[in-house]
């Protein structure tokens, strides 16, 4: 059963709305983190769809260059947050003015 393009892209802007209102809606730095890391997996489900799509290879190299990344990302924004964590001793960003330790 082959999905259509259109099934994967509305899945795709439903993953991208879900990470974008969680950017905008929350405070705390996790569920902000957390809500990147969705909008990079919406780009990845439409990079994949489109290359099904056109039989492309380049949706497939996209997509393993977006997971890399998002690897990357996600080891250095984790230290980030656990260090600014322990130097403010909270996750909203709120309370975060100053990036002083």
């Amino acid at each position: 059963m082959v999905v259509p393009l259109s099934h994967v892209l509305a899945v795709s802007f439903i993953l991208f709305m879900i990470g974008t209102i969680g950017i905008l809606t929350r405070r705390d730095a996790i569920t902000i983190f957390l809500s990147v890391e969705i909008l990079l997996n919406a780009a990845n489900v439409a990079f994949i769809g489109f290359a099904r799509a056109l039989g492309d290879e380049f949706g497939h190299v996209a997509a393993f260059l977006i997971i890399a990344i998002a690897a990357a990302e996600a080891a250095i924004g984790l230290a980030i947050v656990i260090r600014l964590s322990k130097v403010h001793e909270t996750l909203r960003l709120d309370e975060m003015r100053e990036l002083r330790g």
